[in-house]
């Protein structure tokens, strides 16, 4: 089981991996953030979903973001739900953890299912294409404009 939410003071604070679970999942459209060598990637990833084992996206095995998180695991996704400048400019949800790869047929079944558009995007036998991962072993926590200046106090959810 993983150890509880702390913020950066150390403090353990009792929080919400569901309220971050249920944010993710509806806010899809997310950016993840990748390193290749000294130079950060950041590009729109939509969730496919994310539940108490991870966060879990597809890609194409050619693309760059596939070789660079194969290389270095090490990602971070942050999803936004917009609000009027007016109250703030919105709502972050910022997640940090490890890229995990995963080959399982039941779940390449089961994403071509929910998203059959993906059987028309990739040319050729698209189960050779597909990359499943999760991000896992990690962290998530919100932001707002309320928590700028606070950044070491703000509650983290391990996942």
């Amino acid at each position: 089981m993983p150890d509880p939410p702390r913020t950066g003071t150390g403090v353990i604070r009792m929080g919400s991996l569901e309220e971050c679970l249920k944010f993710a999942n509806g806010n899809p459209a997310s950016f993840l953030a990748t390193v290749e060598g000294d130079q950060p990637h950041v590009r729109g990833m939509l969730l496919w979903f994310a539940d108490k084992s991870g966060f879990y996206y597809h890609t194409g095995t050619t693309k760059n973001v596939c070789r660079q998180l194969q290389k270095n695991p090490k990602a971070e996704i942050c999803f936004y739900a917009p609000a009027p400048a007016e109250q703030g400019g919105g709502r972050m949800l910022r997640v940090t953890g490890t890229a995990e790869f995963l080959q399982d047929g039941a779940l390449s079944r089961q994403l071509l299912s929910e998203r059959p558009w993906l059987l028309a995007v990739v040319p050729g036998k698209v189960e050779d294409l597909l990359a499943i991962f999760r991000i896992r072993d990690g962290e998530a926590w919100f932001w707002t404009i309320a928590d700028n200046m606070r950044e070491a106090a703000i509650p983290r959810y391990r996942f």
